[in-house]
């Protein structure tokens, strides 16, 4: 970031040159000083949660890094602690810490200050340190009787499993693969999921209790119908593991194949190089990954037959890797059809293919695969494009042949639905409710790239969604109201009830007021559920400029990116990752700045006793000496404080 850019956002005030309208009145009532409103806390939902698909509490467990919030137990590691706030809402911390694309950093309100905070940087650290610690998820909960049909052992599957166990749930898994991941494991490289890592984080859900039944693909090896007989729900995760194949004439070439197929050739050991020239044709991360691959295993002159990539991509035949010393690095380019600063890949996965040496080859659309006598693809005629105002208008008199000897389209996904044909909604996907229940189908219940292809933390999100729905179902409950804001919450009455500090029971009798009473928690509301807070509710100009603490990245230049399978990036110290959550601007939640103590001109906000402190209740308003001046929350960092109470 460069320092203009820099100075600029630090120049940041409340109040502008040439700001000369009054605010709201009903936020500003003032006279000569003072106001009949009094501050209350006001917990609400931080941009970064509300940004997540699986609904991390980020703000609680960077709290947990930056020692605000305190484990509960003395000999408990901050680490364990904010582990198991991590796995409230997301049992993979060391995978997502990796190759999430991080919604969260981008919805981050400290980049109207200088930088996001590395979320994902402390969520891998984190991550990696309860696996080299050997921590446990929590313990099922007391068994209900119930057993739930998991369809698909990848992320949605997995993170169903494990949220029904929590709730006593007996979960099968039918996996029709030797080994559970999904996407994780068939669909992303080694380099970026160290495969000892996924393994791990995934036996840990096993290890509650899971049965698992791989190699048993349901519509084929079991039915539905058993399914039903013997499980009391069924959830599906069976993903969208299918590619869509280029539509255009010629396209069905033995050497036109999918990105799917040609990931999952890879990842099981079964392709070891390539041959000529390879098109890539999409902009997604399913394109990224598969020029990265390409771009690893390089390529070599065939000799056989065999040694033709679409053999072995379509399960013919298994490359002899001795063929290694031989390889080059392969020729790659990426085809897209509209200008590559539109693609929906992740920035940085494209800024990494680029710099490895696949070129790209943007607005340009496919038009026909051009065979050879022997029907395999020689050429690839594309048309160069022009996009106005949304639409594509193709340069006709321009079209060219591009020269192949691989083509892989990763242009789309859809499922399998053999064996249960009614499942599909004829785009090769499910449709479902708010609660992930299946259209028309009760009791089914369906999640991740079945529903619509997109990230694995999605998948996740909807995995613990619909494990609540399905919970409802089996008590006989109708389906919940989500809250708009429907993300893991903070829960002020859950965090007193750890550190045993509850409020009394409520006997029901009447009572004049609460200010005095022990069963109530006074001058706080949670809008968590309904409000995610703006950067405009802060008070920025209280933060420095913190350079962000970045993880150390193994760049891989064209040249040495054959045969290089090491993992890209190097995880940050336990310094680094304590340093990342100070950088956290805790929005919608006390940080214990004191602000509002030192300026507070009535000496009105005290501390609230040490031995009776939790997260949200550092501090505390004596009324009697409150005048409504407004100071604490204009001077309230993240937002905390607001005014009210006192009309």
């Amino acid at each position: 970031m460069d320092d203009v850019a820099e100075t600029a956002k630090l120049t940041w005030r409340r109040y502008q040159d040439g700001d000369d309208s009054p605010p709201p009145w009903q936020e500003k009532i003032f006279t000569a000083g003072h106001s009949h409103k009094c501050p209350t806390y006001v917990h609400r939902t931080p941009p970064c949660q509300g940004s997540c698909p699986s609904g991390h509490d980020i703000r609680g467990w960077l709290a947990i890094a930056r020692g605000i919030d305190k484990p509960p137990v003395d000999a408990m590691a901050w680490q364990e602690y904010a582990f198991l706030r991590m796995v409230e809402a997301n049992p993979f911390p060391a995978t997502m810490g990796r190759v999430c694309p991080a919604p969260c950093e981008d919805g981050c309100n400290r980049n109207e200050v200088e930088d996001f905070v590395g979320i994902n940087a402390v969520e891998q650290f984190i991550g990696d340190w309860a696996l080299e610690h050997g921590l446990s998820l929590p313990k099922p909960g007391p068994d209900t009787g119930k057993r739930i049909a998991i369809v698909g052992g990848g992320p949605a599957g997995l993170a169903a499993a494990y949220f029904l166990r929590l709730k006593g749930h007996a979960c099968t898994i039918f996996e029709a693969y030797r080994e559970l991941g999904g996407m994780m494991v068939f669909g992303i490289p080694g380099y970026r999921i160290p495969r000892d890592v996924l393994r791990g984080e995934i036996q840990r859900i096993v290890d509650m209790g899971v049965e698992v039944r791989t190699e048993t693909r349901v519509g084929t090896d079991v039915s539905v119908a058993e399914l039903e007989k013997d499980f009391d729900a069924i959830f599906w995760g069976i993903g969208a593991t299918s590619g869509r194949a280029l539509s255009v004439p010629g396209a069905e070439a033995p050497n036109c194949v999918d990105g799917m197929a040609f990931l999952r050739a890879f990842n099981e050991g079964r392709l070891g190089h390539l041959t000529g020239r390879v098109l890539v044709i999409g902009g997604g991360d399913t394109a990224m990954d598969v020029a990265a691959v390409a771009r690893r295993i390089g390529h070599i002159t065939s000799v056989h037959e065999k040694d033709r990539p679409e053999n072995v991509i379509l399960g013919q035949t298994v490359h002899d890797v001795a063929g290694a010393a031989r390889r080059q690095g392969a020729q790659v380019w990426i085809v897209y059809r509209r200008p590559i600063s539109k693609a929906p890949a992740t920035k940085h996965e494209l800024k990494s293919v680029i710099a490895e040496g696949v070129e790209i080859h943007e607005s340009q659309a496919p038009v026909e695969v051009v065979r050879g006598e022997d029907g395999r693809a020689t050429h690839l005629k594309v048309v160069p494009v022009d996009w106005v105002e949304g639409e594509m208008k193709p340069r006709e008199d321009e079209t060219f042949d591009i020269e192949c000897d691989l083509i892989v389209a990763a242009t789309g996904q859809f499922g399998d639905y053999r064996g249960f044909e009614e499942f599909d909604n004829g785009r090769g996907l499910m449709d479902a409710d708010n609660v992930y229940q299946v259209a028309g189908k009760p009791g089914h219940f369906v999640g991740g790239d079945a529903i619509k292809p997109y990230l694995l933390v999605t998948a996740i999100g909807h995995g613990r969604i619909a494990a609540e729905g399905v919970h409802r179902h089996l008590s006989g409950a109708p389906p919940d109201r989500r809250p708009k804001v429907d993300v893991h919450h903070f829960n002020l009455l859950a965090e007193l009830t750890r550190r045993d500090l509850q409020p009394q029971a409520f006997d029901h009798t009447p009572s004049c007021g609460t200010f005095a009473e022990e069963f109530a928690i006074h001058n706080y509301e949670d809008r968590g559920a309904s409000q995610i807070i703006p950067q405009d509710d802060l008070f920025l100009g209280h933060f420095a400029y913190e350079a962000r603490n970045k993880r150390r990245e193994l760049h891989v230049s064209a040249d040495e990116v054959l045969g290089n399978f090491e993992e890209r990036t190097e995880g940050l110290t336990e310094e680094q990752a304590v340093a990342e959550g100070e950088r956290c601007m805790s929005c919608g939640m006390c940080f214990e700045c004191d602000n509002c103590l030192i300026y507070c001109p009535q000496d009105a906000v005290f501390r609230v006793a040490k031995d009776e402190r939790a997260l949200g209740r550092y501090v505390d308003t004596d009324y009697t000496r409150c005048i409504g001046c407004h100071i604490c929350k204009d001077v309230c960092p993240a937002g905390y404080i607001q005014m009210g109470l006192g009309e």
